[in-house]
């Protein structure tokens, strides 16, 4: 028979169950709404209210464990050790599966290294078994090499198998991190082990130092390390010491004598920096070739090449191409081999080459210019079906480069190089389709970019978007664009991602003194994109400055020509000032230059003299001929670059396109 309860009783059940109803479940509306206070106020330094606020967020709410985090931080800010302990604790004890789940265990290990060393090392180990590949997992072999370390620093007997373990712990984590923000730390505990220390390990150290500006640092580890493993290293530390005349005869017997001894990289490093250092490049690149027989050598050809007059340039790249056919520059000398071909109108020999470059070297940063020159020499045959192929294919497969727009300009059969002076600005947004509850939106909306990031994981393009939230616009697209360039079959242009690559800023101002000068307003954009990354505040070693990067003496000229009324070179760094000096000068090159806006981009990298110059001495029949034999290699890859991003904001930004 079945109890009977009490009316009383189960009145007072209900009561109590609904109590806590009420305690644990909220609107989201009011969740959202007490945990962004709570974020004001550990933002105003108010952390033991934010304490309290985040303990009020709903346990249904997905945002609970990280208000638990955000507790921890709120301990620790007040100096609670041991509450800040307790939060990262209950954080990954109940959420073992939540990302911060990571972070707090890490954490909570560092609390515990000193007053619970086996309890940290209970937990970085569990971090290396669980996560190996993280920033986590590489911290945690530095605070296990820390906690042997301590372990045995006072005892009489400190054995030679535990220094080795400290040893693989401070060497595992400077070879995964060597700019980690625990590096200097490493590098001292592992001194203090004594002198029982390899060169090599010597080595690794004194990278970190270098690479943390550490340069005194790195010198005198360097003076442990054997020469011949340390050439390369200490020209770059000698360099930014400015004890110039050691880096260049390092760079000059590394060469000789070492190179094999360290990285193409570290020669390709210790050679720029050696061409920084003399009056002639052409002199310096012939001075190394006469010294190196090794590694660098095709880095120093390519160098030669590029600087040779056109007339050479098909024999010095066929050259290099013989002799270094498996190297990182074949593909490119190939590529140059083929032009030449093209120039000396032998069409039969360049297409069999281009067809080979495109077999041997299919992902290759030349291949669309191969493509695009393929369709070139099939236009001239009249062969449309094979020309619209190559053309297609070109954009198809490289959608976003110089080359596809100059594909997309053959097909639509237009001689002018600007598709239209029309874009439709779209906001920068979430780069994914996303429902309504997704966490990481909210963050973004609630300002909680920090935790974003530790979400994102090793999604760029979500950390592209936080940062471009921030206002860090130059960063944000840096992220961006390294992220695209990682994906081999690109996204269609409707994909979000591609407005963090080519994101519309400033574009009212760019606008407005376009449309007063005459000049194209999205070409404008993408030359002020390539000048700065939209930084307001860039600034060249040269001198050059603000968003479209001018010379205060070019300003100051343009000012005056035009009687702008401004003050050189302060406004220079105020957006919209800039801006329409920036617009008056291109408007000044383009008159100069026949209206030609390829010709006008090309100045405003290298110079209306050299443009002229060039427009008479180079031989050839159009525009594209004329882009591929810009003698100095900046202009010309600047030239691309500029139209690579007209050519883009067109693209993403005009559905036309």
């Amino acid at each position: 028979m079945k109890k009977r309860v009490a009316a009383g009783v189960l009145t007072g059940i209900i009561l109590v169950g609904a109590g806590i109803f009420t305690a644990f479940y909220q609107p989201s509306e009011k969740t959202d709404e007490i945990y962004k206070a709570a974020m004001q106020d550990f933002k105003e330094g108010d952390y033991q209210n934010a304490y309290y606020l985040f303990s009020k967020i709903s346990l249904f709410s997905n945002l609970k464990p990280i208000a638990i985090y955000h507790r921890g931080e709120c301990a620790k800010m007040l100096g609670d050790d041991k509450s800040e302990l307790k939060q990262y604790q209950l954080l990954f004890n109940n959420y073992p599966n939540h990302k911060l789940s990571l972070r707090t265990r890490y954490l909570a290990g560092q609390k515990l290294v000193k007053e619970r060393p086996q309890l940290a090392k209970k937990y970085f180990e569990y971090i290396i078994h669980n996560a190996e590949d993280s920033d986590y997992a590489i911290a945690s072999e530095y605070y296990l090499g820390v906690i042997l370390k301590d372990k045995y620093k006072n005892s009489k007997i400190f054995p030679t198998s535990k220094k080795d373990d400290i040893q693989n712990h401070f060497r595992h984590y400077l070879k995964q991190a060597p700019s980690g923000v625990l590096a200097l730390e490493v590098i001292n505990n592992w001194l203090e082990l004594g002198d029982d220390i390899s060169k090599d390990d010597y080595l690794l150290m004194a990278n970190s130092c270098y690479l943390f500006g550490e340069y005194e640092k790195a010198r005198e580890l360097l003076g442990k390390v054997d020469i011949t493993e340390g050439w390369a290293l200490d020209v770059k530390t000698s360099f930014a010491m400015k004890n110039y005349q050691r880096a260049k005869y390092l760079t000059e017997n590394g060469l000789q004598k070492r190179a094999q001894y360290v990285t193409e990289d570290e020669v390709i490093s210790a050679i720029d920096i050696y061409n920084q250092l003399v009056p002639s490049k052409s002199k310096a690149v012939e001075r190394l070739l006469s010294l190196s027989n090794g590694k660098g050598r095709d880095y120093l050809l390519s160098l030669k090449c590029a600087n040779s007059p056109q007339a050479d340039k098909g024999k010095c790249y066929t050259d290099l191409y013989v002799k270094y056919p498996q190297g990182r520059f074949a593909a490119d000398a190939l590529s140059n081999i083929f032009f030449a071909k093209i120039k000396a109108k032998d069409y039969d020999a360049a297409k069999k080459i281009g067809m080979d470059h495109l077999n041997k070297y299919p992902n290759s940063n030349s291949a669309p210019m191969v493509m695009f020159w393929l369709g070139k020499i099939a236009e001239k045959t009249n062969n449309y079906d094979e020309y619209t192929s190559f053309y297609r294919s070109l954009i198809d497969k490289y959608p976003d480069t110089y080359y596809a727009y100059r594909a997309y300009l053959r097909l639509s059969r237009s001689a002018e190089p600007l598709i239209t002076s029309y874009i439709d600005p779209k906001p920068v947004v979430y780069p994914y389709k996303y429902t309504h509850n997704n966490i990481i939106v909210k963050l973004v909306d609630l300002q909680d970019y920090d935790v974003v990031n530790e979400l994102a994981g090793d999604d760029e393009f979500i950390k592209s978007w936080v940062l471009y939230k921030k206002g860090d616009y130059p960063h944000s697209m840096v992220v961006a664009r390294e992220a695209m360039e990682k994906i081999a079959d690109k996204p269609d242009k409707y994909d979000l991602r591609w407005r963090l690559v080519y994101p519309v800023i400033y574009y009212d101002e760019i606008k407005k003194y376009a449309d007063e000068t005459g000049n194209n307003p999205p070409l404008m954009l993408a030359l002020t994109r390539e000048e700065s990354y939209f930084d307001p505040l860039a600034q060249s070693i040269a001198g050059a400055s603000g968003l479209m990067q001018l010379m205060p003496s070019t300003a100051a000229e343009i000012n005056n020509k035009f009687n702008l009324g401004m003050l050189i070179p302060s406004s220079l760094f105020n957006p919209e000032k800039n801006l329409k000096i920036g617009n008056y000068y291109y408007e000044f090159l383009r008159n100069n230059l026949e209206g030609y806006d390829i010709s006008s981009v090309a100045a405003y990298n290298g110079g209306i003299g050299s443009i002229q110059r060039w427009k008479t001495t180079l031989h050839y029949n159009d525009t594209d001929e004329f882009v591929e034999q810009i003698p100095y290699p900046e202009t010309q890859n600047y030239v691309k670059k500029v139209f690579r991003s007209y050519w883009n904001y067109i693209r993403i930004y005009n559905g036309n396109n």
